[in-house]
């Protein structure tokens, strides 16, 4: 602005012919200096947005538009499909199946509170169990493409008090790390008290224990709440907020997804949606009900829909961290299972991939089925165990080759 202020005082001072003659001159170089000042702003702004902005993007991809003979189609197959799993119409909990983006065939049944009559819908939220893995593993490789945290980073450089020198952000991710089940050792009343147990708790407990991990680290396989009871002090760490607040504002809120959320015991255990034994005797809360990361995230099969269509967008994250995303990383033993970044897969000799994430907490069973090459979302929640929701992924078929034999049973989480 002082530059702009000595041309106005030069133009006054200026005797009028000489004025004229220099006025055209004047006006270039205002013009071209503010064009310079805009662009160093649009610069400042850009590199400000790619250093703060930290959030998922709904869908900027176009996917194509699903014809009417197509869903038609569909969905007879997927109804008949249903009828049969849920034969006596016995679901209770949400069942969605779409096709890029739009949905051919959903179903809501049953009670979020049998005692009070409240009756499940589109927008009643259902614990996700397991499934919670996925939302946890998604904001963690965000952070990672924004260069927040590195995958191989030392768990320890991280959280400190992290006792396990050898094992990496990686190695939470995929179940590589060897850590024993906090589950486990938190049963035994010499170890904790029973009274509610929190992520922290945990961390202090394995300070303290330096309990023997299960195997060497990064040598096979071995699925583990604990890697993911971490992960969401990693995200706490990292962004400065609540694991509840961060998942909030990174995923849930920009992603539109109204009706989900992370429980928290003491605000949420009187509203939140209740978990029922087959018999439909009510599970209760137990000491464990306040652990977040690996479970207790609520949501419902749109929201989850919604979710799995940011994972087609442009901006969801850079296409190699996206290729490490979705990759197995566990091959000591033959067959088709595997377990990539947040995310199970089965792989075929043919080449096919289906990627899907189960979960089972108290009542809650739970099915994420994710078909890329198509662009097909199976979702299947349950409040009521069940092993039904493990089912759906028979589905994959009717979109796509894949080699599914139609007597094979899937595992529960």
């Amino acid at each position: 602005m002082k530059k702009y202020g000595l041309i106005i005082f030069a133009v006054y001072a200026l005797p009028k012919m000489r004025l004229l003659r220099l006025l055209p001159f004047i006006f270039a170089f205002t013009f071209i200096s503010c064009l310079k000042e805009k662009k160093q702003l649009a610069e400042n702004i850009k590199k400000e947005v790619k250093d703060t902005v930290l959030h998922f993007i709904p869908l900027d991809a176009k996917l194509n538009k699903v014809k009417t003979s197509y869903k038609k189609s569909k969905t007879n197959s997927i109804e008949h499909f249903y009828n049969k799993l849920w034969r006596r119409n016995d679901l209770s909990g949400g069942f969605l199946v779409a096709k890029n983006g739009k949905i051919l065939f959903e179903r809501y049944g049953g009670f979020a509170n049998r005692s009070e009559k409240r009756e499940i819908n589109s927008e009643t939220p259902i614990h996700l169990a397991s499934v919670s893995k996925v939302l946890t593993a998604a904001v963690v490789l965000k952070l990672a493409d924004r260069k927040k945290l590195d995958l191989d980073q030392k768990v320890n450089s991280l959280l400190p008090e992290f006792p396990y020198e050898d094992i990496t952000v990686r190695m939470l991710l995929n179940h590589r790390s060897g850590l024993p089940n906090y589950a486990y050792f938190c049963d035994d009343r010499t170890v904790w008290d029973h009274s509610m147990i929190t992520n922290q708790d945990i961390l202090d407990l394995l300070a303290k224990h330096k309990f023997d991990l299960y195997f060497q680290s990064d040598k096979k396989f071995g699925y583990c709440n604990t890697n993911y009871a971490m992960l969401a002090l990693i995200i706490e760490k990292v962004t400065h907020m609540n694991y509840r607040i961060a998942m909030k504002k990174i995923l849930f809120d920009p992603l539109g997804m109204k009706n989900t959320y992370v429980f928290d015991y003491e605000k949420n255990k009187g509203n939140a949606c209740r978990s029922y034994k087959g018999n439909n005797v009510l599970y209760g809360y137990d000491f464990l009900d306040n652990v977040y990361g690996d479970k207790n995230i609520f949501s419902t099969p749109r929201d989850l829909l919604k979710f799995d269509l940011a994972t087609y967008s442009k901006e969801y994250l850079s296409p190699e961290l996206y290729e490490e995303a979705f990759k197995g990383y566990s091959y000591e033993h033959k067959g088709t299972k595997n377990y990539g970044l947040g995310i199970r897969m089965h792989e075929w000799e043919t080449g096919e991939k289906l990627f899907y994430h189960n979960g089972w907490w108290h009542g809650n069973t739970s099915s994420y089925v994710t078909l890329k090459k198509d662009t097909v979302t199976i979702i299947a929640l349950s409040n009521k165990f069940s092993y039904k929701p493990y089912k759906v992924w028979k589905l994959s078929p009717l979109f796509g080759d894949y080699p599914i034999k139609p007597d094979k049973d899937d595992e529960l989480e």
